[in-house]
This record gives structure tokens, sequence and C-alpha cells, in this order.
């Protein structure tokens, strides 16, 4: 392995994977045989991923201007380096416009999260954000990792509970504890809990699940090599390579838009993030998932690695 990481070992079983309880995407419910895997304690933070970079030199996607030939329709404003960056609003807005929240930011990757002007200080132990599907796998195997599959995800987040609302379990905050890094208050204007440094927190910032695994829920989304279906009737087997290869599925509700003029392949994403919050996206819980177009960066997606036990 090229870089240490702290791994917990989870063991195999059989998921009841997905729920009839709240998103169509995540229904039917059904059996699915998971083997032993060893996972990433928390997703891969600044840190990690700067170490990584120093050693490999990899250019993020945010850091490269798309392709002008494979996007002849585009604005050519848009074809410059940079990413989709979260921005309160000032009051309440119509929740099926996301363009009142997300701005295409030039300028803005895994060094900068809000732009120019911004950095990682402060940022080490955050999770690394602004990194599409293929830089996901660069590093995974730059470390001698992989991603998990959707299954494997979810069979780790869990944590042993079986059909447990919540990677905890069935309240959200029992006993009034906060349990994971969501939107508390009015999305996407007013957050009741403020954060020191963005909108991402430290990782292991709140408990961990069964397993010993780390914001399994909330703080960022988390990539998977696991191509989108709109449903798990629909279920195709993930990617031995993780390189795309099927058609793009349309979302129910997405969590963010691809990049400006960028659609194409989608990969499930799980977890939920810090901008999820009941009245928007109730997607902090382990059945939940969501398809994200592989080019598509954000300040609201990371990843985490495993390795085969």
């Amino acid at each position: 392995m090229t870089a240490r990481h702290d791994m917990a070992l989870v063991p195999g079983g059989t998921l009841l994977q997905g729920s009839t309880e709240f998103y169509p995407e995540e229904q039917p419910v059904r059996e699915v045989a998971v083997g032993p895997v060893r996972v990433m304690r928390h997703a891969v933070t600044n840190a990690q991923f700067r170490r990584f970079v120093k050693h490999s030199g990899h250019v993020t996607v945010a850091e490269k201007a798309p392709d002008a030939a494979e996007l002849p329709d585009a604005d050519p404003a848009d074809l410059v380096p940079g990413s989709l960056v979260f921005t309160p609003t000032s009051g309440p807005v119509p929740l099926n416009e996301w363009q009142r929240w997300w701005r295409w930011q030039p300028g803005a990757d895994w060094r900068h999260p809000e732009g120019p002007g911004s950095s990682l200080d402060g940022r080490d132990k955050h999770p690394v954000v602004h990194v599409a599907h293929e830089d996901a796998l660069a590093y995974a195997a730059w470390a001698g990792m992989r991603l998990p599959d959707e299954a494997e995800w979810e069979w780790a987040a869990r944590g042993g509970l079986a059909g447990a609302t919540y990677a905890w379990g069935d309240e959200f905050m029992p006993k009034g504890r906060v349990m994971a890094n969501t939107w508390h208050g009015d999305f996407p204007w007013r957050n009741d809990i403020p954060k020191k440094h963005g909108l991402t927190t430290p990782v292991g910032s709140y408990a961990p699940n069964g397993y010993g695994l780390f914001d399994m829920t909330g703080n960022v989304w988390e990539w998977t090599r696991s191509p989108w279906s709109a449903s798990h009737a629909e279920h195709h087997a993930p990617e031995p390579s993780g390189r795309p290869g099927l058609p793009m599925a349309s979302c129910c509700a997405p969590v963010a838009p691809a990049t400006p003029a960028v659609e194409g392949t989608r990969f499930v994403t799980k977890g939920g993030s810090h901008l999820c919050a009941p009245s928007y996206c109730h997607r902090y819980r382990p059945a939940a998932r969501q398809g994200q177009e592989v080019h598509s960066t954000t300040g609201h997606i990371g990843f985490r690695c495993v390795v085969d036990a």
C-alpha cells in the first residue's frame, strides 16, 4: 500500500438493501450477499489527498478546463477550470430550483473549496471535496485500494443494525444528541448549527457506527464504483475497472446538478451530506442513494476506500 490508512474490518453477511419508506430509487428491498472488507474509518481528508497529489502529480477534473470539442453547445464562459459551490440564499426559495443555491465557480477546486481566495487553512482533517469519480479512482489505485460498491457501502454504514433507519438506530436525534453533520434549520438559507471552517466538519467529529466507521451519514456524499440505476430492480453490477459504461439515468430529486454543460454517465453516491435536510433531502440514511455525473464536482462530495479482506 502506498499510503497508510486507518481501516476497520467489516464482516460479511446478507444485506437487506434499500427501503420502501422514503424515495422510489431505494426500492425494491433486495437481499445481497456482502463479503468481508476493510473500510477506511473516515473519508479521505485534505491532508491525505495532498500527499497523494504531491507523490503522484495528479491533476483533478476541477483543475482542468472541459474539452470544447466534447461540448460544442457549451457557453465558452463555462469552459474554464472550476466547480460547483453552495451559496445560502437570503431567505426561503422554491426547493425545486437548485440554481438558487448552487453556483458555477471558476477556480473552485479541492485546494480552494469556495473558489479563488479560499484555502485549506484549518481543514486538513476535513474530507476532500470537489473530486470527480476519476479522481477518487486515481487515489484508490495509488493507495492500493478501491472504491466500495453500493452494497458494501450500505452494509458497512448500517454498522450491524439491520433495518434501522439511520446508522445509529431509528431516532434522528436520540435524547437530543446531534449524530451527524446534516442541515439543521430551513434549507437553503438558515442553518442552526454554524461550522468553524466552511460547511464540512473534521472527520471523526461525531460518534462512529457499530463497525467503528465515522461520517457514514452526512458531512459529504461518497462515491462508489456502482453505476447508477433508477431503482434496485434495475441493478447493474459494479464496473471492475471503475470506468463508465452505462448511459445516464435520471434522478428523482437531484442533490446537486452536473457541472454546467457536462452530462453523461452517473455512478452511485451514498451517505448524504451537510446539505441534507428533512424538507429537501432526507438522504442521511444508509439506504439512501443518489446518482452523480462522473465529471461533476461539488463542495459536498468526497469518498473513502476499501480493501478486500
